[in-house]
């Protein structure tokens, strides 16, 4: 590695890998430093009888991000992956016997609702759909495709849209909007179910958000080589553009002289000289140190947010037994407040929501009879390991899961278990939270950093920064920061 120039990006999951892309596409010579022994970050495969299942994000929505992104290399996704829209976005079981399905198609959505909670609930929803494309037309384009909030066009969009103001108003949280619109708390639980897709509780998080609703119902797909196979290809058509990866290389330093960057120092001695570095990583490795003083002192003007949450996470290879499973799945817990109290305090959740993927349902081929499973139960982050900690998470999640119908054969075993804690190991500075920053909050989404930074030639991409958490979101913040550094290197040259 001595003696290459360029720019380095440390960090090959999303963010980075979108960044390298970007960055290789214009020409720009770039060198990918990873920690681990393959791509992906967080979008880790998990070996099973049936292939790799997966541990991390399993919701791949917004499509045209990722497509943008091999068309800036010259490819397509379908030549790179297989895609396949799912004929439902999930599959939602409560305690009681309910089951709802939700589809694509609006129509199709206000009949399941109404056939299972009847007609005033359906016309609940219709409004609620309404009113949340409207906060995603107003949002979509000023905040998560900018690479930076425009208040001004927020404020312009807004008000054009004059019947969102009172959805808008500060202090309004998911779940009060999500009150006023059903009178079924099953509905609330569900639609509050989308603050915990960015991190957080819908009793804290900005009733804006339930505009991810609607990035949901235009479309979910399921990938055949998993969402880690996302990764993957990222990193093969990276390489196809000239891109160097290097794993097992954990960054050590960033090196600044005469106030900008000019190397990456790697915990083996190897210094990599350059003139530009996308961070990949959690701001808050930066703002602790992690990669030298010159990286912390870049952070001192940017806010320490909450860390959103975490979770527990199984994945595993098994026979399911008892449930007629989708793609995805929620199984919800009869007391929200059981889940979202003890997390509120730093305890793992009496009663949990669970999230359970079937990796193989719904593809373009029968599942084999030991298929893939990955199932999240939310947490706090900052959990440290304690005593019997797998056997607590065991009995709070499959027992959960019999009771309502569904048993696994075999069960998973303890190395099928990622904790907060070891997220917190795996990825410095996160504190194990897999979203970044907490979206609790009336402007934490305006508080989270952008791709600049304070030291020159320094640029930050992932879920801990703007846009945001979610695969399409660390993909555009990588986005978001090769087209900052290529612009500043021709405004440098002239």
């Amino acid at each position: 590695m001595q003696g290459e120039t360029g720019v380095v990006v440390i960090g090959a999951g999303m963010g980075g890998l979108a960044a390298a892309a970007g960055l290789a596409a214009q020409g720009i010579k770039v060198t990918v430093v990873e920690a681990g022994d393959v791509p992906g970050g967080k979008a880790r495969g998990v070996p099973t009888p049936s292939g790799l299942a997966d541990t991390g994000p399993t919701v791949l929505t917004m499509r045209h991000v990722l497509d943008a992104i091999f068309a800036e290399c010259g490819t397509r996704t379908e030549d790179e992956l297989t895609l396949i829209p799912l004929p439902r976005l999930a599959r939602h079981f409560w305690p009681d016997g309910a089951m709802l399905d939700f589809f694509t198609d609006l129509e199709a959505n206000i009949a399941a609702i109404e056939a299972a909670f009847g007609p005033k609930e359906a016309a609940a929803f219709r409004r609620f759909d309404r009113i949340t494309r409207g906060m995603w037309d107003a949002f979509s384009g000023s905040v998560i495709a900018a690479p930076k909030p425009d208040l001004g066009r927020i404020v312009a969009a807004t008000l054009a849209r004059p019947k969102l103001w009172r959805a808008l108003r500060p202090g309004l949280t998911m779940q009060d909007l999500l009150r006023a619109h059903f009178s079924d708390p099953r509905l609330v639980q569900l639609f509050g179910r989308y603050a915990t897709y960015v991190g957080g509780r819908p009793s804290q998080t900005p009733a804006v958000l339930s505009l991810i609703w609607q990035a949901e119902v235009q479309g979910v797909w399921a990938i055949a080589e998993g969402m880690h196979g996302v990764a993957a290809a990222l990193a093969r058509v990276a390489e196809r553009k000239g891109v160097k990866f290097h794993f097992n290389s954990r960054a050590k330093r960033i090196v600044r002289k005469e106030g900008r960057v000019v190397a990456v120092e790697i915990e083996n001695g190897t210094s990599i000289p350059c003139s530009a570095c996308v961070f990949n990583g959690d701001p808050g490795a930066l703002r602790d140190g992690l990669l030298g003083d010159a990286a912390r002192a870049s952070m001192e003007d940017t806010r320490r947010p909450e860390p959103s949450l975490s979770a527990w996470v199984w994945a595993f290879g098994a026979k399911p037994v008892g449930v007629e499973l989708a793609h995805h799945n929620v199984f919800f817990s009869a007391d929200p407040e059981l889940e979202f109290g003890p997390i509120g305090v730093g305890r793992m959740p009496e009663e949990p929501t669970l999230y359970v993927c079937a990796q193989d349902r719904e593809m373009a081929s029968p599942p084999p009879e030991i298929e893939r499973f990955e199932i999240i139960m939310n947490g706090p982050a900052g959990h440290q390991p304690f005593p019997q900690e797998e056997s607590q998470c065991r009995a709070r999640t499959f027992p959960t899961l019999a009771a309502m119908g569904l048993r696994f054969e075999p069960e998973p075993d303890a190395p099928g278990l990622t904790t907060p804690a070891l997220l917190s190991r795996r990825f410095p500075g996160s504190q194990g939270a897999i979203y970044g920053g907490s979206p609790e909050g009336v402007l934490a989404t305006f508080q989270r950093p952008l791709a600049r930074t304070g030291l020159k030639g320094l640029y930050l991409a992932g879920g801990g920064t703007h846009p945001g958490a979610g695969v399409p979101m660390a993909l555009t913040s990588g986005r978001h920061a090769a087209r900052a550094l290529a612009a500043d290197r021709i405004s440098a040259a002239k």
